[in-house]
């Protein structure tokens, strides 16, 4: 748990209403809560007042757990009538002074939680200019897998590394090539190579039951909503493990999640089109071509001992430039019957555009005879992911600090 970073007030007004997890001191035990600016509100408290209750199917005491799913499962509807209730109190009075007293607390005394218990976590790749300037970066030749154009393609990240924005990220042990990738020995010890990736991720509301398929049309039931994902890679590690299968202990040293889910409904007024097709979409993730959403991402990354405010950016990007929608990437999920389960994660992967100033990884500036910006991650640098959309209609912060590897016992 972690406290969240001031100054991100104006992504939270009246248009966005977010959930998430949070406790205090006077709310010691974790329970649902949304955000107004800086003011967090705990829903359990104000359910009376609010007749939460009369929401259809809302079930009593669903604000009280320590976690979002049973609210999640709902479904769409009645994530909406809650909302909208919370969006009447608001706009009758923002100080929230007619709300009860002990159900608002000031974000800087709130620690945050993961909002749901994610059960399964994927990995996509949606990003055209991501996977051309990595492929550059490893091969010294600009290309996209085999299937990029014919579907999100993914691998299966683990839950046990997912952690709320402010959590640490500690440095991994792991084998890698000490030299030129397949022409040195292969070493074991901290990773020398730690990156940041940016991306967009979308939380499973309500399931898809086994062997039940979904269109992406229709996947906006299933999604609770968005946060921001840091998918933290150590590149050394990654590049000798993955050949011939996926990643594996190159992505698990940690995986930070950004504590408010942002709803669908608050997303609405923020579409935009997609990149033209490459060739012809299957009907099962077939969409209206609109279904971007246009989110304006940066990454900071600040110094050890640094104020927040002399930190640079690396990357300023946008989810409405993937060439896949993570309601595609849900429909493509479910097509093989595996079923979907509230709280269930799916993230788009690096989030890149065409220029060097939109790089959503380190990795993508590695290009052979050309010197990048910087180098890798070093002990003690925190970055810091944003996103915003406008009109009071954002993200907040996903950030954590990389910290030195620890000995190996024994």
């Amino acid at each position: 748990m972690s406290a969240p970073l001031p100054g991100y007030g104006t992504h939270f007004g009246i248009n966005n209403i977010p959930f998430g997890v949070g406790s205090s001191n006077a709310h010691p035990h974790p329970t649902c809560v949304t955000r107004f600016g800086d003011s967090v509100i705990f829903l359990h408290e104000i359910s009376d007042r609010l007749k939460l209750s009369a929401v259809a199917g809302l079930p009593s005491n669903v604000f009280a757990e320590a976690s979002l799913d049973a609210f999640a499962a709902l479904g769409r509807q009645a994530h909406q009538a809650v909302r909208t209730r919370l969006q009447h109190a608001i706009a009758n009075d923002e100080t929230l002074s007619s709300l009860p007293k002990g159900a608002i607390e000031p974000i800087d005394q709130v620690k945050m939680h993961l909002p749901v218990n994610v059960g399964d976590f994927t990995d996509m790749s949606c990003s055209h200019h991501h996977v051309q300037n990595a492929s550059e970066a490893m091969t010294g030749k600009r290309s996209a897998p085999p299937a990029f154009f014919n579907m999100p393609i993914g691998y299966a990240g683990r839950c046990s590394s997912l952690d709320i924005s402010g959590t640490p990220v500690e440095r991994p042990l792991g084998q890698y090539w000490a030299g030129k990738p397949g022409e040195s020995e292969v070493v074991f010890g901290p990773s020398k190579k730690m990156d940041f990736e940016l991306e967009l991720g979308c939380v499973v509301g309500k399931p898809v039951s086994r062997k039940q398929r979904v269109l992406a049309s229709q996947a906006d039931e299933h999604i609770f909503g968005y946060v921001l994902v840091n998918d933290w890679s150590a590149r050394d590690i990654q590049a000798l493990e993955m050949i011939p299968l996926g990643p594996l202990n190159g992505k698990n040293a940690g995986t930070t999640v950004s504590p408010w889910v942002i709803t669908p409904d608050a997303l609405r007024g923020f579409k935009a089109a997609s990149p033209a097709r490459r060739q012809a979409t299957l009907p099962y993730l077939c969409d209206s071509g609109n279904e971007a959403i246009d989110v304006k991402l940066e990454v900071q990354v600040t110094r050890p001992g640094a104020e927040t405010s002399e930190s640079q950016t690396y990357c300023r990007s946008n989810s409405a430039w993937m060439y896949w929608t993570l309601k595609q990437c849900l429909a493509h999920q479910a097509i093989a019957g595996c079923g979907l389960r509230t709280g269930d994660l799916l993230a788009t992967g690096t989030v890149s555009g065409e220029g060097v100033d939109e790089h959503g990884c380190l990795l993508e500036h590695m290009r052979a005879g050309e010197k990048p910006p910087r180098g890798y991650l070093e002990d003690g640098e925190t970055v810091t992911l944003t996103g915003y959309c406008g009109d009071g209609v954002g993200f907040g912060e996903c950030v954590a600090t990389l910290e030195a590897a620890k000995e190996l016992d024994g």
